[in-house]
């Protein structure tokens, strides 16, 4: 008698909450794939969803913890932003489609009665509140400058007024929260945009399919 081969393990799309989850999902659907009704509830707590594809489940979870989860296999695509792929750097992940939303960029700001002296040039040592320590840590070694970074993981543009410290790094998008908070923008480290993100393992041992669901997010996004 033959042996029987398990059933294929399903496919996990990790999708960020938030702003990002409104611009992915005109894409996602385009490249095929529909929620369960509770997926638009807003009154519904479950994470996970079921869609209109068997071998397909959606999960929606932070959108730092959507790196984590593709990285370590229990989702096998996602949706990042390639601000938290530069700052955690998984080398189990593959990004090979920039989905072109969620743009916005990561920069250097201060409080703006600093700005008007100050010389980012003459800079040797600086303390920096920040989410993004790694990216922050790496640009400012590669200037020859040492930097002292305080991770918060919200609500940035406080710390300077609380002297915690005198500069922030964060992600920018229209500088309103900057400007209503005193601060201004006086560096640019690097634009963001959301990326489809791939478990390398899911795509050695699932080739056909991940490449499948590549192709198509990548005709949704030429469509768009």
């Amino acid at each position: 008698m033959a042996d029987i081969e398990p059933a294929q393990e399903k496919i996990v799309l990790a999708l960020p909450k938030g702003r990002i989850l409104e611009e992915v999902m005109p894409l996602v659907r385009r490249a095929g794939i529909e929620p369960e009704a509770a997926f638009d509830d807003p009154k519904s707590r479950q994470l996970r969803f079921a869609t209109n594809h068997p071998e397909v489940d959606i999960i929606r979870v932070r959108s730092f913890d959507a790196a984590t989860f593709v990285a370590f296999g229990a989702a096998q695509i996602g949706v990042v932003g390639n601000d938290v792929l530069m700052e955690f750097d998984y080398p189990e992940i593959y990004a090979p489609l920039d989905l072109g939303i969620g743009y916005c960029r990561m920069a250097v700001a201060e409080p703006a009665e600093l700005a008007g002296d100050d010389d980012p040039a003459q800079w040797s040592h600086i303390r920096v509140a920040t989410k993004y320590p790694n990216i922050t840590g790496r640009h400012f070694a590669a200037r020859g400058v040492q930097a002292e970074c305080i991770k918060l993981n919200g609500a940035m543009e406080l710390a300077p007024r609380m002297d915690l410290c005198q500069r922030i790094v964060d992600l920018v998008s229209t500088g309103s929260t900057l400007k209503a908070n005193g601060l201004v923008e006086i560096e640019q480290i690097a634009e963001i945009t959301s990326r489809l993100a791939v478990n390398r393992t899911a795509l050695k041992t699932r080739p056909d399919e991940m490449r499948r669901w590549i192709e198509r997010f990548r005709e949704a996004v030429d469509e768009a």
